[in-house]
Protein backbone atom coordinates (compact mmCIF):
# COMPACT_ATOMS: atom_id res chain seq x y z
CA UNK A 1 0.00 0.00 0.00
CA UNK A 2 1.28 3.45 -0.94
CA UNK A 3 1.81 5.83 1.73
CA UNK A 4 -0.31 9.12 2.25
CA UNK A 5 3.52 10.73 1.58
CA UNK A 6 4.01 9.32 -1.76
CA UNK A 7 0.33 11.09 -2.64
CA UNK A 8 1.63 14.61 -1.38
CA UNK A 9 2.99 15.62 -4.60
CA UNK A 10 1.33 14.65 -7.22
CA UNK A 11 -1.89 15.84 -5.47
CA UNK A 12 -0.12 19.44 -5.33
CA UNK A 13 0.64 19.48 -8.29
CA UNK A 14 -2.71 18.66 -9.57
CA UNK A 15 -3.97 21.23 -6.77
CA UNK A 16 -2.27 24.42 -7.46
CA UNK A 17 -3.51 24.94 -10.88
CA UNK A 18 -7.01 24.13 -9.90
CA UNK A 19 -6.64 26.24 -6.86
CA UNK A 20 -5.58 29.37 -9.27
CA UNK A 21 -8.56 28.54 -11.57
CA UNK A 22 -11.07 28.76 -8.94
CA UNK A 23 -9.32 31.96 -7.46
CA UNK A 24 -9.97 33.41 -10.90
CA UNK A 25 -13.44 33.37 -10.68
CA UNK A 26 -13.79 35.14 -7.12
CA UNK A 27 -10.57 37.24 -7.55
CA UNK A 28 -12.88 39.17 -10.29
CA UNK A 29 -15.31 40.51 -7.24
CA UNK A 30 -12.06 40.90 -5.62
CA UNK A 31 -10.96 43.18 -7.96
CA UNK A 32 -13.64 45.29 -8.21
CA UNK A 33 -14.60 45.48 -4.89
CA UNK A 34 -10.66 47.29 -4.36
CA UNK A 35 -11.03 49.30 -7.47
CA UNK A 36 -14.47 50.32 -6.67
CA UNK A 37 -13.69 50.61 -2.90
CA UNK A 38 -11.53 53.84 -3.62
CA UNK A 39 -14.46 55.52 -5.05
CA UNK A 40 -16.53 55.62 -1.58
CA UNK A 41 -18.01 53.51 1.11
CA UNK A 42 -21.50 53.76 -0.96
CA UNK A 43 -20.13 52.60 -4.39
CA UNK A 44 -18.05 49.64 -2.24
CA UNK A 45 -21.61 49.22 -0.29
CA UNK A 46 -23.20 48.52 -3.69
CA UNK A 47 -20.57 46.41 -5.60
CA UNK A 48 -20.55 43.85 -2.47
CA UNK A 49 -24.78 44.08 -2.63
CA UNK A 50 -24.22 42.87 -6.25
CA UNK A 51 -21.22 40.60 -5.40
CA UNK A 52 -23.55 38.91 -2.84
CA UNK A 53 -26.29 38.40 -4.94
CA UNK A 54 -24.57 36.97 -8.45
CA UNK A 55 -22.39 35.10 -6.11
CA UNK A 56 -25.08 32.66 -5.31
CA UNK A 57 -26.14 31.98 -8.44
CA UNK A 58 -22.09 31.67 -8.96
CA UNK A 59 -21.05 28.87 -6.59
CA UNK A 60 -24.72 26.62 -7.78
CA UNK A 61 -23.31 26.93 -11.20
CA UNK A 62 -19.67 26.13 -10.21
CA UNK A 63 -21.38 23.27 -7.99
CA UNK A 64 -23.37 22.22 -10.65
CA UNK A 65 -21.11 21.99 -13.16
CA UNK A 66 -18.19 19.86 -10.91
CA UNK A 67 -20.44 16.89 -11.03
CA UNK A 68 -18.87 16.38 -14.69
CA UNK A 69 -15.38 15.72 -12.68
CA UNK A 70 -15.56 12.50 -10.96
CA UNK A 71 -17.50 11.31 -13.80
CA UNK A 72 -14.76 11.91 -16.54
CA UNK A 73 -12.03 11.15 -13.78
CA UNK A 74 -13.49 7.49 -13.70
CA UNK A 75 -13.98 7.11 -17.45
CA UNK A 76 -10.65 8.37 -17.94
CA UNK A 77 -9.26 5.37 -15.55
CA UNK A 78 -11.46 2.87 -16.66
CA UNK A 79 -9.76 4.24 -20.42
CA UNK A 80 -13.41 4.04 -22.12
CA UNK A 81 -13.01 6.73 -24.86
CA UNK A 82 -16.54 6.64 -26.08
CA UNK A 83 -17.64 7.47 -22.31
CA UNK A 84 -15.68 10.57 -22.38
CA UNK A 85 -17.12 11.89 -25.66
CA UNK A 86 -20.48 11.54 -24.21
CA UNK A 87 -19.73 13.55 -21.26
CA UNK A 88 -17.94 16.48 -23.20
CA UNK A 89 -21.48 16.96 -25.13
CA UNK A 90 -23.66 16.58 -21.95
CA UNK A 91 -21.60 19.13 -19.59
CA UNK A 92 -21.37 21.38 -22.28
CA UNK A 93 -24.73 21.42 -22.94
CA UNK A 94 -26.20 21.12 -19.32
CA UNK A 95 -23.55 24.02 -18.70
CA UNK A 96 -24.89 26.16 -21.62
CA UNK A 97 -28.35 25.63 -20.24
CA UNK A 98 -27.93 26.39 -16.56
CA UNK A 99 -25.70 29.48 -17.64
CA UNK A 100 -29.13 30.77 -19.30
CA UNK A 101 -31.15 30.17 -16.57
CA UNK A 102 -28.09 32.01 -13.97
CA UNK A 103 -27.90 34.72 -16.16
CA UNK A 104 -31.99 34.87 -16.15
CA UNK A 105 -32.33 34.91 -12.54
CA UNK A 106 -29.50 37.18 -11.51
CA UNK A 107 -31.54 40.29 -13.17
CA UNK A 108 -33.91 39.43 -10.28
CA UNK A 109 -32.00 41.49 -7.34
CA UNK A 110 -33.55 41.35 -3.80
CA UNK A 111 -33.57 44.84 -2.08
CA UNK A 112 -34.71 43.50 1.31
CA UNK A 113 -34.71 46.69 3.07
CA UNK A 114 -31.28 47.76 1.55
CA UNK A 115 -30.46 51.56 1.60
CA UNK A 116 -32.02 52.62 -1.51
CA UNK A 117 -28.91 54.66 -2.42
CA UNK A 118 -27.11 51.12 -2.28
CA UNK A 119 -30.02 49.40 -4.84
CA UNK A 120 -29.92 52.31 -7.25
CA UNK A 121 -26.03 51.63 -7.85
CA UNK A 122 -26.41 48.00 -7.20
CA UNK A 123 -28.62 47.01 -10.11
CA UNK A 124 -27.68 47.92 -13.19
CA UNK A 125 -24.33 46.43 -12.24
CA UNK A 126 -25.79 42.76 -11.23
CA UNK A 127 -27.98 43.10 -14.53
CA UNK A 128 -23.97 43.24 -16.78
CA UNK A 129 -22.35 40.92 -14.05
CA UNK A 130 -25.43 38.40 -14.18
CA UNK A 131 -25.10 37.99 -18.47
CA UNK A 132 -21.24 37.10 -17.55
CA UNK A 133 -22.61 33.90 -15.90
CA UNK A 134 -23.58 32.20 -19.30
CA UNK A 135 -20.24 32.58 -20.78
CA UNK A 136 -18.27 31.08 -17.66
CA UNK A 137 -20.59 28.70 -17.51
CA UNK A 138 -19.88 27.49 -21.03
CA UNK A 139 -16.17 27.96 -19.97
CA UNK A 140 -16.62 25.79 -16.73
CA UNK A 141 -18.30 22.84 -19.01
CA UNK A 142 -14.88 22.64 -20.95
CA UNK A 143 -12.55 23.53 -18.19
CA UNK A 144 -14.52 20.60 -15.92
CA UNK A 145 -13.69 18.01 -18.39
CA UNK A 146 -10.17 18.68 -19.29
CA UNK A 147 -9.34 18.79 -15.55
CA UNK A 148 -11.24 15.37 -15.60
CA UNK A 149 -8.45 14.26 -17.12
CA UNK A 150 -5.92 15.84 -15.15
CA UNK A 151 -5.33 19.09 -17.42
CA UNK A 152 -5.73 21.40 -15.19
CA UNK A 153 -2.71 24.23 -15.79
CA UNK A 154 -4.64 25.42 -19.04
CA UNK A 155 -7.78 26.98 -16.94
CA UNK A 156 -5.25 28.13 -14.16
CA UNK A 157 -3.40 30.08 -17.56
CA UNK A 158 -6.51 31.00 -19.22
CA UNK A 159 -8.15 32.50 -15.35
CA UNK A 160 -4.98 34.43 -14.82
CA UNK A 161 -5.42 35.60 -17.96
CA UNK A 162 -8.78 36.76 -17.38
CA UNK A 163 -7.94 38.73 -14.33
CA UNK A 164 -5.15 40.42 -15.64
CA UNK A 165 -7.47 41.94 -18.87
CA UNK A 166 -10.19 42.08 -16.16
CA UNK A 167 -8.05 43.83 -13.63
CA UNK A 168 -6.81 45.97 -17.17
CA UNK A 169 -10.02 47.06 -17.76
CA UNK A 170 -11.63 47.98 -14.51
CA UNK A 171 -8.63 50.40 -14.27
CA UNK A 172 -9.46 52.13 -17.65
CA UNK A 173 -13.20 51.76 -17.12
CA UNK A 174 -13.27 52.68 -13.75
CA UNK A 175 -11.25 56.22 -13.96
CA UNK A 176 -11.04 56.74 -17.74
CA UNK A 177 -7.49 55.67 -18.24
CA UNK A 178 -5.49 55.00 -21.38
CA UNK A 179 -8.62 57.25 -23.29
CA UNK A 180 -11.58 55.04 -22.24
CA UNK A 181 -14.37 56.58 -21.15
CA UNK A 182 -14.79 57.02 -16.93
CA UNK A 183 -17.89 54.68 -16.06
CA UNK A 184 -17.50 54.55 -12.38
CA UNK A 185 -19.26 51.71 -11.09
CA UNK A 186 -19.90 50.62 -14.08
CA UNK A 187 -16.99 49.86 -15.37
CA UNK A 188 -16.33 47.06 -13.37
CA UNK A 189 -19.09 45.22 -14.49
CA UNK A 190 -18.54 45.60 -18.72
CA UNK A 191 -14.83 44.63 -17.40
CA UNK A 192 -15.96 41.07 -15.83
CA UNK A 193 -18.68 40.19 -18.77
CA UNK A 194 -15.32 41.37 -21.60
CA UNK A 195 -12.97 39.05 -19.47
CA UNK A 196 -15.77 36.22 -19.11
CA UNK A 197 -16.64 36.16 -22.79
CA UNK A 198 -12.67 35.80 -23.32
CA UNK A 199 -12.16 33.18 -20.85
CA UNK A 200 -15.09 31.07 -22.48
CA UNK A 201 -13.87 31.39 -26.69
CA UNK A 202 -10.26 30.45 -25.46
CA UNK A 203 -10.83 27.40 -23.37
CA UNK A 204 -13.51 26.05 -25.64
CA UNK A 205 -10.85 26.36 -28.64
CA UNK A 206 -8.18 24.73 -25.98
CA UNK A 207 -10.73 21.25 -25.96
CA UNK A 208 -11.37 21.15 -29.51
CA UNK A 209 -8.86 22.21 -31.20
CA UNK A 210 -5.84 20.16 -29.26
CA UNK A 211 -4.49 17.31 -30.94
CA UNK A 212 -3.82 15.68 -27.89
CA UNK A 213 -7.69 15.41 -27.37
CA UNK A 214 -8.70 14.48 -30.31
CA UNK A 215 -9.22 11.10 -29.97
CA UNK A 216 -11.65 11.53 -26.52
CA UNK A 217 -14.27 14.15 -27.81
CA UNK A 218 -17.11 13.44 -30.20
CA UNK A 219 -15.65 13.28 -33.95
CA UNK A 220 -19.05 14.44 -35.45
CA UNK A 221 -21.45 17.47 -35.49
CA UNK A 222 -24.04 15.14 -35.09
CA UNK A 223 -23.23 13.79 -32.20
CA UNK A 224 -22.68 17.39 -30.64
CA UNK A 225 -26.15 18.22 -31.57
CA UNK A 226 -27.50 15.16 -29.27
CA UNK A 227 -26.49 15.63 -25.83
CA UNK A 228 -28.08 12.49 -24.54
CA UNK A 229 -30.69 12.59 -21.93
CA UNK A 230 -28.55 10.14 -19.46
CA UNK A 231 -25.38 12.10 -19.78
CA UNK A 232 -27.43 15.08 -18.54
CA UNK A 233 -29.56 13.33 -15.75
CA UNK A 234 -26.43 11.68 -14.88
CA UNK A 235 -24.57 14.95 -14.34
CA UNK A 236 -27.67 16.76 -12.74
CA UNK A 237 -28.05 14.36 -10.34
CA UNK A 238 -24.37 14.09 -9.15
CA UNK A 239 -24.07 18.83 -9.40
CA UNK A 240 -27.08 19.51 -8.46
CA UNK A 241 -26.84 18.01 -4.71
CA UNK A 242 -22.84 19.64 -5.05
CA UNK A 243 -24.21 23.32 -6.25
CA UNK A 244 -27.44 23.51 -3.19
CA UNK A 245 -25.04 22.86 -0.66
CA UNK A 246 -22.36 25.26 -1.60
CA UNK A 247 -25.04 27.82 -2.45
CA UNK A 248 -26.45 27.77 0.92
CA UNK A 249 -23.21 28.06 2.42
CA UNK A 250 -22.58 30.76 0.48
CA UNK A 251 -25.99 32.10 0.79
CA UNK A 252 -25.18 32.06 4.82
CA UNK A 253 -22.50 34.89 4.01
CA UNK A 254 -25.11 36.69 1.97
CA UNK A 255 -27.79 37.09 3.92
CA UNK A 256 -25.44 38.16 6.59
CA UNK A 257 -24.28 40.99 4.30
CA UNK A 258 -27.99 42.36 3.63
CA UNK A 259 -28.55 41.50 7.63
CA UNK A 260 -25.74 44.13 8.19
CA UNK A 261 -26.87 46.55 5.53
CA UNK A 262 -29.78 47.51 7.89
CA UNK A 263 -27.50 48.56 10.23
CA UNK A 264 -25.67 50.94 7.92
CA UNK A 265 -22.96 52.16 5.45
CA UNK A 266 -19.91 51.80 6.97
CA UNK A 267 -20.58 48.43 8.79
CA UNK A 268 -21.72 46.87 5.60
CA UNK A 269 -18.82 47.85 3.60
CA UNK A 270 -16.50 46.32 6.33
CA UNK A 271 -18.48 42.99 6.24
CA UNK A 272 -17.99 42.95 2.60
CA UNK A 273 -14.28 43.72 2.85
CA UNK A 274 -13.87 40.52 5.56
CA UNK A 275 -16.10 38.32 3.98
CA UNK A 276 -14.38 39.30 0.15
CA UNK A 277 -10.95 37.81 1.72
CA UNK A 278 -12.62 34.88 3.19
CA UNK A 279 -14.21 34.23 -0.03
CA UNK A 280 -10.59 33.95 -1.48
CA UNK A 281 -9.55 31.13 0.63
CA UNK A 282 -12.97 29.06 0.76
CA UNK A 283 -12.48 28.69 -3.41
CA UNK A 284 -8.79 28.05 -3.15
CA UNK A 285 -10.07 25.00 -0.65
CA UNK A 286 -12.62 23.98 -3.36
CA UNK A 287 -9.29 23.81 -5.85
CA UNK A 288 -8.13 20.98 -3.62
CA UNK A 289 -11.02 19.13 -3.03
CA UNK A 290 -11.06 19.22 -6.76
CA UNK A 291 -8.04 17.78 -7.08
CA UNK A 292 -9.21 15.37 -4.71
CA UNK A 293 -12.12 14.33 -6.39
CA UNK A 294 -9.76 13.80 -9.77
CA UNK A 295 -7.02 12.01 -7.98
CA UNK A 296 -9.99 9.53 -6.30
CA UNK A 297 -11.66 8.99 -9.18
CA UNK A 298 -9.04 8.40 -11.28
CA UNK A 299 -7.58 5.97 -9.06
CA UNK A 300 -11.18 4.22 -8.01
CA UNK A 301 -12.18 3.87 -11.83
CA UNK A 302 -8.29 2.05 -12.34
CA UNK A 303 -9.40 -0.27 -9.33
CA UNK A 304 -6.70 0.91 -6.93
CA UNK A 305 -8.99 1.13 -3.69
CA UNK A 306 -6.57 1.51 -1.18
CA UNK A 307 -4.77 4.42 -3.32
CA UNK A 308 -8.09 6.27 -3.93
CA UNK A 309 -8.33 6.14 0.29
CA UNK A 310 -4.36 7.39 0.45
CA UNK A 311 -4.90 10.58 -2.04
CA UNK A 312 -8.39 11.33 0.36
CA UNK A 313 -5.87 11.21 3.41
CA UNK A 314 -3.09 13.26 1.37
CA UNK A 315 -5.64 16.43 0.20
CA UNK A 316 -6.79 16.74 3.91
CA UNK A 317 -3.60 17.40 4.54
CA UNK A 318 -2.65 19.45 2.11
CA UNK A 319 -5.95 21.32 3.41
CA UNK A 320 -5.33 22.24 6.93
CA UNK A 321 -1.81 22.93 6.01
CA UNK A 322 -2.95 25.86 3.74
CA UNK A 323 -5.89 26.93 5.69
CA UNK A 324 -4.13 26.95 8.72
CA UNK A 325 -1.58 29.52 7.23
CA UNK A 326 -4.21 31.79 5.88
CA UNK A 327 -5.87 31.92 9.54
CA UNK A 328 -2.60 32.73 10.63
CA UNK A 329 -1.93 35.59 7.94
CA UNK A 330 -6.02 37.12 8.69
CA UNK A 331 -4.90 37.08 12.04
CA UNK A 332 -1.24 38.88 11.24
CA UNK A 333 -2.30 40.88 8.95
CA UNK A 334 -6.27 42.11 10.06
CA UNK A 335 -4.97 45.95 10.12
CA UNK A 336 -3.15 45.87 6.82
CA UNK A 337 -5.76 44.13 4.12
CA UNK A 338 -9.33 46.65 4.92
CA UNK A 339 -7.15 49.24 3.70
CA UNK A 340 -6.37 48.15 0.48
CA UNK A 341 -10.16 48.53 -0.58
CA UNK A 342 -11.21 51.42 2.32
CA UNK A 343 -9.07 53.90 3.91
CA UNK A 344 -11.88 55.31 6.18
CA UNK A 345 -11.02 54.56 9.99
CA UNK A 346 -14.11 53.09 10.93
CA UNK A 347 -14.68 50.72 8.31
CA UNK A 348 -10.79 49.68 8.94
CA UNK A 349 -11.31 49.58 12.38
CA UNK A 350 -14.51 46.93 12.11
CA UNK A 351 -13.08 45.37 8.90
CA UNK A 352 -10.00 43.93 11.16
CA UNK A 353 -12.24 42.75 13.75
CA UNK A 354 -14.09 40.12 11.42
CA UNK A 355 -11.05 39.22 9.61
CA UNK A 356 -9.94 37.96 13.21
CA UNK A 357 -13.38 36.12 13.49
CA UNK A 358 -12.46 34.67 10.08
CA UNK A 359 -9.35 33.44 11.01
CA UNK A 360 -11.24 31.18 13.40
CA UNK A 361 -12.94 29.17 10.60
CA UNK A 362 -10.94 28.79 8.24
CA UNK A 363 -9.01 25.11 9.23
CA UNK A 364 -13.15 23.74 9.40
CA UNK A 365 -13.93 25.44 6.27
CA UNK A 366 -11.08 23.62 4.43
CA UNK A 367 -11.12 20.14 6.09
CA UNK A 368 -15.39 20.01 5.09
CA UNK A 369 -15.09 21.79 1.45
CA UNK A 370 -12.01 18.75 1.05
CA UNK A 371 -13.84 16.14 2.41
CA UNK A 372 -16.87 16.29 0.08
CA UNK A 373 -14.37 16.53 -2.84
CA UNK A 374 -13.09 13.01 -2.17
CA UNK A 375 -16.43 11.42 -1.23
CA UNK A 376 -17.73 12.44 -4.85
CA UNK A 377 -15.49 10.39 -6.25
CA UNK A 378 -16.98 7.37 -4.85
CA UNK A 379 -20.85 8.18 -6.22
CA UNK A 380 -19.14 7.71 -10.09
Amino acid sequence: MQSIKSHLRPTLLLAYPVVLSQLGHILVGVCDSVMVGHLGKLPLDAVGMGVSSTTLLLVLGLGISMGAVPRVAAANGRGDKEALGRLLVGTVWLNTLVGVLLAGFSQLLPHLHQAPEVVALATPWVRVVGLSLLPLMVFQGFREWAEGLGLTRQAMQLSIAANVLNALLCYALIFGHFGAPRLGLMGAAWATLIARIGMALLMAQFVLRTQLLRAKRPATMAEWLRPGLAELRGQLALGLPIGVQMMLEVGAFSFSFLMIGWLGVTPQAAHQIAINVASVTYMAATGIAAAATIRVGNLRGSGDMAGARQAGFAAYWLAFGFMGTMGLLLVVLRHSIPSFYNTDPAVVAQAATLLAIAAGFQVSDGLQVVGLGALRASKT
